[in-house]
């Protein structure tokens, strides 16, 4: 939660800064943005690749229909939660969102960066996903012990990364964004559309909890409001971690209050844990409208182009980090390539997200729950 408090912090100094504070000071916010965002789309490449495979390649084997069922049924389910997300923010965001902005024009000729840097990423985020799924599943079907050592150690490494370097750092980023903003004078405008977004968001996520446990419920012949009250303790712990990893032990209680099988309990909400996003997708999907609704030069896509990008969502968050943030991190990349973000836009997404990543984990994790009770009958 304390990241959340340092968010909130990042967007204020920012905006006073670009309303008050000299001239050099927004410049060296507006230095330390531009080498920062090239750092990260740098890395999101890198970390879709050893995060996915390795995912991939310790998935649990000779668990047949099971692991199947669990698959389909959650990759279903993220991928109807943003399809949901699309045609709702489709309706509403463009009610309330402000005037399209270019966050760039207003300031890039008078205030530039004291410092440029260019670090192209190795390959690009499709090249990545090909090349996580040839080794992931390689590696499933070698039992290449070597390179699924690789694969975890770079996942470590760039996890490592994650946690020390680009997560703390993001307050400063944001706040160079927000500075950026307040300069052109569109900053008030976006705010308010935050509020409305993050609104939005929890409402559908809770929308979608009931939905799964509706479905649940009718095949387990339960009432759907008894399991969903079992799973409460599961979606507060949720809100406190950020972690849908660290909330699986009490997920696993509440799983198992609701009548599931042990057996079925103990394989599923692990493995959910890492497959099941439909409250981020949710999120992202929200998000990404609103600030296509707010910045100039993007188009609002159509249902043909945004259902790629919903299906691609679900797989490059397959064993997004247990980090916060971690599953628009893996994101960015589909933000930049399929929907056409710059840096501005992609900012701006990562502090709308950011705020609200423990509400979308929480759906995340009590989701699982209808998930295992749906596979257990």
């Amino acid at each position: 939660m304390s990241l959340i408090i340092k968010l909130i912090a990042g967007i204020v100094l920012g905006i006073l800064a670009g309303l008050y504070a000299p001239v050099w000071l927004t410049q060296l916010l507006l230095t330390f943005k531009g080498l920062f965002g090239e750092l990260l789309f740098f890395t999101i490449p890198l970390l879709i690749l050893f995060f996915i495979s390795s995912g991939i390649a310790a998935l649990p084997r000779n668990s047949g229909k099971l692991l199947g069922r669990t698959l389909t049924i959650a990759y279903l389910s993220t991928i109807i939660a943003g399809t949901l997300a699309y045609f709702v923010a489709k309706l509403i965001v463009p009610m309330f969102a402000t005037a399209k902005q270019d966050l760039t024009s207003a300031t890039t000729t008078v205030l530039e960066p004291f410092i440029k840097m260019d670090i192209p990423p190795v390959f690009g985020v499709m090249t990545a996903l090909a090349l996580a799924f040839i080794f992931g599943l390689g590696i499933a079907a070698t039992q290449a012990e070597h390179l699924k050592k690789i694969s975890d150690q770079g996942r470590d490494i760039i996890q490592l990364l994650l946690e020390k370097v680009i997560i703390p750092l993001l307050p400063v980023y944001i706040a160079g964004v927000f500075a950026q903003m307040a300069a052109s004078g569109s900053v008030f405008g976006t705010l308010k559309t935050f509020g409305i977004v993050l609104l939005l968001a929890v409402i559908m996520h809770w929308v979608w909890i009931i939905t799964l446990y509706t479905l649940a419920g009718i095949k387990a012949g339960k009432s759907p409001f008894t399991l969903i009250k079992n799973m409460l303790p599961a979606y507060f712990t949720a809100l406190g971690t950020m972690s849908s990893a660290a909330t699986i032990p009490v997920s696993l209680q509440a799983t198992k209050k609701n009548g599931v099988k042990p057996d079925v309990a103990n394989f599923t909400v692990p493995l959910c844990a890492t497959i099941h996003l439909s409250g981020s997708t949710i999120t992202i999907v929200t998000c990404a409208m609103a600030v296509i609704s707010m910045q100039n030069g993007l188009d609002m896509p159509s249902f043909a182009t945004i259902l790629p990008f919903i299906l691609m969502l679900g797989v490059v968050m397959l064993a997004a980090p247990g980090v916060p943030g971690g599953a628009v991190m893996s994101a960015v990349g589909l933000l930049a390539s399929m929907l056409g973000f710059g840096d501005a836009a992609v900012a701006l997404m990562i502090a709308l997200y950011m705020a609200q990543d423990s509400f979308g984990t929480a759906c995340n994790v009590t989701g699982d729950g209808a998930i295992a009770v749906m596979v257990d009958k």
